[in-house]
């Protein structure tokens, strides 16, 4: 590595965590003004909120990484510019090319990195957040009680839980309810029970104290019963308590494995494939905010810094509501969910890479 590159490394990786580091205390700042009542009115010790933000510290991280990329590219290269040092370089015959490649090349590491980081960690913290805001601010508590579940198992059952308790694997007033069709019109068998346990060593669901009903010609026909043995249900607990998790709270296999179980059941899973996929894209978005930044500070403009600054902010803004509404589309089964994912980064790096040849020429 020659001098120079070590030289606009150290300018761009100080500058970047300074910027990470600015944007994590103003976050915090901000969201702790807006919690502040609800941490009071609830009685919520300085030792929980603490935990609160430590928790919360990883998805800061995972929104403020572009952002403070950004910011470093930007400075770096408009505080070389501004000491004319940009200008010795060029001189020297160093392309926009040369110049950006060691900072790209720390770019994607950063956003590979951040691919296990935000596949992984962030849910994990996740999960510890969502909890205290569960437990201490009685927020999302939809989602902690797992009361009013309703899945479909397979194309042709519905299955509703009034209540399911995760560490016995028991629901109860349950009821599974079996159509003729796929279209799900006519019923044609249902059962109805107090409980519903899973045996994990048979692999199996049993209902007790039910009754069962079949649609006959003539009006139906109904058993009572104490046990009842379900030998075909596919759904497991897990899938349960997936169910009411955000996917903010699950990692890419525990993601994939419940989208896979959505599939086999029927289901439209097209939501959780783009929240997937997202999950892989979004980090990239360091690289295209980069190729964006550095080609609007390479060169002097009127208004200095703050105008580039200024332009390229409303470029990554531009391109954060770009993928917001693209994944509206991809929900509605509209688009791809992996294009959806992918959409805005391919338009952008386009838009980015024909940025980087004008400023060049």
């Amino acid at each position: 590595m020659k001098i120079v590159d070590k030289y606009i490394l150290r300018q761009f990786i100080l500058t970047t965590l300074f910027g990470l580091i600015t944007f994590m205390a103003i976050f915090l700042v901000i969201d702790l003004m807006e919690n502040l009542d609800d941490f009071l009115d609830n009685n919520v010790t300085n030792d929980i909120i603490i935990q609160y933000y430590i928790s919360f510290l990883p998805e800061i991280i995972k929104l403020m990484t572009p952002v403070a990329v950004l910011l470093g590219s930007l400075f770096t290269t408009g505080k070389l510019s501004s000491n004319n040092e940009l200008t010795a370089m060029k001189a020297g015959g160093m392309s926009i090319y040369r110049y950006m490649f060691p900072i790209m090349i720390v770019t994607i590491f950063i956003s590979v990195a951040s691919v296990y980081f935000n596949g992984w960690i962030v849910p994990y913290a996740n999960q510890h957040k969502f909890s205290i805001e569960r437990k201490f601010l009685h927020k999302n508590l939809e989602s902690s009680a797992r009361t009013n579940i309703y899945l479909q198992d397979g194309k042709k059952r519905i299955v509703y839980i009034a209540f399911f308790d995760g560490t016995s694997n028991m629901g109860t007033r349950a009821s599974i309810q079996e159509f003729t069709t796929s279209s799900l019109l006519s019923i044609g068998q249902r059962w109805d029970a107090l409980q519903l346990l899973w045996d994990s060593t048979d692999q199996r669901w049993t209902m007790k104290n039910g009754q069962y009903r079949v649609a006959k010609f003539k009006g139906e026909r109904v058993e009572k019963f104490d046990s009842y043995t379900f030998s075909d249900l596919t759904f497991t607990p897990k899938d349960i308590i997936k169910k009411v998790e955000k996917p903010e709270e699950m990692n890419y296999n525990e993601l994939a494995e419940f989208i896979k179980r959505q599939q086999s059941s029927g289901n439209n899973a097209a939501r959780w494939l783009v929240d997937y996929h997202n999950k892989v894209a979004f980090p990239f978005a360091s690289v295209i905010v980069v190729l964006f930044g550095i080609p609007f500070s390479f060169a002097k403009r009127r208004g200095g810094i703050a105008v580039q600054v200024g332009i390229s902010a409303a470029v990554v803004f531009i391109y954060m509501v770009f993928m917001k509404i693209s994944s509206v589309f991809g929900y509605n089964g509209d688009l791809d969910p992996l294009l959806t994912a992918w959409m805005a980064n391919i338009i952008f790096f386009t838009a980015g890479a024909i940025n980087i040849l004008r400023v060049n020429k």
